[in-house]
């Protein structure tokens, strides 16, 4: 029989074990340790302990599951209302359906009384704050396509799959800025700046990302010095340390709507990409919805390959296991 019961202190080393015990993956980093645990889980601060969950047979922890919740329209606190479970792990040698079902369970069981009316499975934006730089890559995935025990025990549970990411990377030593009239052109009107660890714009943000170092670089309109286009970037560590390959991690790449079409994207990372190449960078790691078909256009034309990719599952709070759910959210898109 096995045991649940919410984190304690003293759990980290056992957690990291089980980790540890996992078969190798891209997006697991291994080894982890229990102050990596510490700096990307348990030290935020909205860590909840009730909502890590540790299941223990004789004693001994074989699993755990995770479960959190994303921010409020304006990233000053949580939304209850929508929770995910960001990670379920098993030790090798207890991969077990039944101890699947029972930590997923009890993972909704706790989002459900903290307020849940859509629960999802998979960490991914806004959803995304616990495991940067351990699970995924360039940003949080939802459930990689390596982790058949969760995604399995989803489809059993009644979730349905609301969307997949596309995980995708770009070898910076054969790249090749782009080179046209349009982007000759384009340079001559907007000026290229480059922020070094830009201050957050909220609490979520600062939860999310205050921790890791991070590039932001604009573009700015040299008539009116209005911000037309921008994108982030960050050292994904120490994921990347395991890959033995120095990789940054691009997200939040924005253009302003009266300059989209016009190749402000494409400049933008092309002076960023060589930025960070003479600086010792060597592959640029980006994620989107499969949906975005402008974003996989863009990634293609820059010569971005997809090396792999991610589930997100949901399904309502109410509902009972093997019912159908939803779409997925505007939120999450």
């Amino acid at each position: 029989m096995y045991q649940l019961r919410p984190f304690r202190n003293t759990d980290p080393p056992l957690l990291a074990e089980i980790w540890r015990s996992q078969p190798p993956q891209r997006g697991i980093l291994q080894p982890i340790s229990a102050p990596i645990l510490e700096f990307a889980v348990f030290s935020k601060a909205h860590f909840d302990r009730q909502g890590l969950i540790v299941a223990t047979k004789d004693g001994l922890p074989v699993g755990f599951v995770h479960a959190g919740f994303g921010p409020n329209d304006e990233g000053t606190g949580l939304d209850q209302s929508m929770g995910t479970t960001h990670l379920l792990m098993i030790r090798a040698g207890y991969e077990d359906e039944s101890l699947v079902d029972a930590l997923l369970e009890a993972s909704e069981k706790y989002l459900r009384s903290a307020g849940a009316t859509v629960i999802y499975a998979g960490g991914v934006k806004p959803l995304n704050s616990f495991y940067l730089g351990l699970y995924g890559g360039s940003e949080i995935p939802g459930v990689l396509e390596s982790n058949r025990l969760l995604r399995e025990g989803c489809l059993r549970r009644g979730y349905s799959e609301c969307g997949q990411i596309c995980i995708l990377q770009c070898d910076l030593v054969r790249f090749r800025p782009p080179v046209s009239r349009k982007v000759r052109q384009l340079g001559r009107q907007i000026r290229f700046e480059e922020t070094v660890d830009p201050l957050s714009c909220n609490w979520w943000e600062a939860c999310v990302w205050g921790s890791q170092q991070r590039d932001r670089f604009r573009l700015y309109d040299k008539t009116s010095s209005k911000v037309i286009a921008s994108a982030s970037f960050w050292d994904v560590q120490p994921l990347s340390a395991c890959w033995g390959i120095c990789t940054a991690g691009m997200f939040d790449l924005q253009v302003d709507l009266g300059w989209r079409r016009q190749g402000c994207a494409s400049y933008l990372l092309g002076e960023a990409f060589r930025l960070l190449r003479r600086r010792g960078v060597a592959t640029i790691e980006a994620q989107t919805m499969a949906t975005n078909e402008a974003a996989l256009a863009l990634y293609e034309s820059l010569g971005f390959i997809e090396v792999d990719h991610g589930f997100v599952f949901r399904k309502n709070a109410t509902q009972q296991n093997g019912a159908s759910s939803p779409a997925l959210s505007s939120a999450m898109s």
